[in-house]
């Protein structure tokens, strides 16, 4: 099969997948693992290049909706015939696991999705069971931009990750995937943990002094007792399997005495032999 991706998140799923030999193309956002950045790049997933897809002759193109402006590169396909699919866009873990399986179904690797998608479950089991062990949760401020400032809200996977961790997001009363706040809000809700995962930023590219030089910021909790962390934005904002990773290293942080510690060379679905992998506690 000659598979193209045009989001990153769908790169991920097809690798996860075992379909990395497969692809022939992927957006320019796609980062991972490192060999796809040897693929053609085929722009930027708002606006894909449609001659570039036609030439590469694909048996199927992953697509998304998951950003609005996205229904640009479905009227291209369709108006080229060019198969594809639109992977769902999931709010929740769970939903992220149920990709998997899609996209198993698509590819005629329904077998492996479920399989992997049993290992993923066991995983996100593991960590419910986890944090009924931790005895005093702490609350966790996500940024997502910093002006306008941007963070999660209920209805988003990181709200959910906070609690699997052992804590609580400080925006999770709001029923949004996406809420544009202010930093007096912010600063008022005084988190335990601030945790920065800028969309589209790279994490070395993430300059912190821009949070510092904001009005009684070093009052605030978090930066006073040093809980302040840069992350890797594409562990937290994508809808992949590797969000579990995100999972892992969040939970390692805020409760380092209850869940296991962040494993740097390993993913916790798939182990160094490439075959799928038992979370090792």
């Amino acid at each position: 099969m000659r598979l193209i991706s045009i989001c990153p998140s769908n790169t991920e799923l097809a690798v996860y997948l075992g379909l990395k030999e497969s692809l022939v193309g992927v957006d320019d956002y796609s980062d991972w693992p490192e060999e796809v950045l040897d693929l053609p790049k085929l722009g930027p997933d708002l606006s894909i290049d449609m001659d570039k897809v036609e030439e590469l002759e694909p048996d199927l193109v992953l697509a998304s909706l998951t950003v609005p402006g996205m229904e640009k590169n479905i009227e291209g396909l369709e108006s080229r015939n060019i198969p594809y699919v639109i992977v769902p866009n999931p709010a929740t873990l769970t939903e992220v696991g149920e990709c998997l399986v899609f996209v198993g179904e698509a590819t005629g690797t329904k077998e492996k999705a479920l399989n992997l998608k049993k290992k993923y479950d066991a995983i996100l089991a593991h960590y419910r069971q986890l944090a009924t062990k931790v005895e005093q949760t702490k609350t966790v401020y996500w940024e997502w931009w910093p002006k306008p400032i941007f963070t999660p809200g209920a209805d988003n996977w990181l709200t959910e990750i906070s609690e699997l961790a052992g804590g609580s997001n400080v925006f999770g009363e709001q029923q949004l995937a996406s809420v544009q706040t202010d930093w007096d809000d912010v600063r008022e809700r005084d988190p335990d943990v601030f945790c920065v995962v800028w969309v589209g930023v790279e994490h070395e590219k993430v300059n912190t002094k821009v949070i510092h030089r904001r009005d009684h910021a070093e009052e605030m909790r978090a930066i006073r007792n040093g809980n302040l962390h840069v992350l890797e934005e594409p562990l937290f904002c994508r809808p992949s399997p590797r969000l579990l990773l995100g999972l892992i290293k969040v939970a390692s942080i805020l409760h380092p005495d209850v869940y296991p510690s962040f494993p740097e060379n390993m993913d916790p679905l798939i182990d160094d032999s490439g075959s799928v992998g038992v979370f090792d506690e």
